[in-house]
């Protein structure tokens, strides 16, 4: 089971796919938010063996409302369903529940697989998973960055590595930016400015890095402790921390996965900020 989401790299002809590995149980849809932030579209798996599930609709209802804009399907432990008739149910049922949640369900693409048997290298499934990463080129389009504005990453996770420091990881929400530039840690405490020394992707050196880009950067003269999830790093002015603000704010039902009781005063909720 992913507790934690995870981040893995392929690529294409056409692409470099930076792939966020989301929980899939129910008991952990909270880290799925952080996952989910990021994503410019989603794989939605679907066991074609027990159908959907109920972290299934939570992931569909999650993806609606952090705004991602669109989705595949793959219908995994189809070996273990060998009846062509079911499968169709299933696909059914996944369409309807895509369009309950205003994604275009009979247009999603659904493709039909299994990933173990991939992974063990049966032609037919690798075959199968193959087709899902040419409809991923295919079917989602080319997402817009925000390249020519002030650098912003939400802080998603902080490392600390012997040696060299602290390491902040996120995915780069907009702007760019390079080993030498100075940046703020902004939010929750006290506005800190450091020096960015050095940008890394995948375990890769890079010169710079621009929206869009999951990274890590090294910052000078920064502890482990002075930067934490819900902060953000950003170009010095260009953000400034707010204490109180008016939001819209949808709360998912018992159904859902939400709250199972009542809000009562003095109820102090905790809210997700990007990550």
């Amino acid at each position: 089971i992913t507790i934690k989401t995870s981040h893995v790299e392929y690529e294409t002809s056409k692409r470099h796919y930076a792939h966020v590995d989301c929980p899939g149980h129910a008991d952990y849809v909270k880290n799925m938010i952080t996952g989910a932030a990021q994503m410019d579209a989603a794989i939605l798996v679907v066991s074609g063996a027990d159908s959907v599930m109920p972290q299934t609709r939570e992931h569909i209802l999650l993806a609606r409302q952090v705004g991602v804009p669109k989705i595949v399907v793959f219908l995994n432990k189809c070996d273990l369903c060998p009846d062509e008739e079911i499968l169709e149910l299933v696909e059914m049922e996944v369409r309807e529940l895509l369009s309950k949640y205003d994604f275009p369900g009979d247009d999603t693409p659904i493709i039909r697989g299994s990933a173990l048997k991939a992974l063990e290298g049966d032609a037919h499934y690798v075959a199968q998973v193959n087709e899902l990463i040419q409809t991923l080129d295919t079917y989602i389009e080319d997402p817009a960055r925000e390249v020519d504005k002030p650098f912003l990453m939400p802080v998603e996770d902080v490392f600390t590595i012997t040696g060299r420091g602290t390491v902040v990881t996120g995915r780069v929400e907009r702007g760019q930016v390079e080993a030498g530039d100075e940046i703020e840690i902004v939010g929750l405490k006290e506005t800190k400015k450091t020096i960015v020394t050095a940008v890394e992707m995948f375990k890769k050196d890079l010169d710079f890095a621009q929206a869009g880009d999951n990274i890590g950067a090294l910052l000078r003269g920064i502890n482990r402790e002075d930067v934490q999830r819900g902060q953000v790093l950003a170009k010095p002015g260009s953000v400034k921390p707010h204490s109180k603000f008016v939001a819209q704010v949808y709360v998912l039902t018992k159904e859902e996965g939400g709250r199972h009781t009542a809000f009562f005063s003095q109820y102090r909720p905790q809210f997700y900020f990007r990550t």
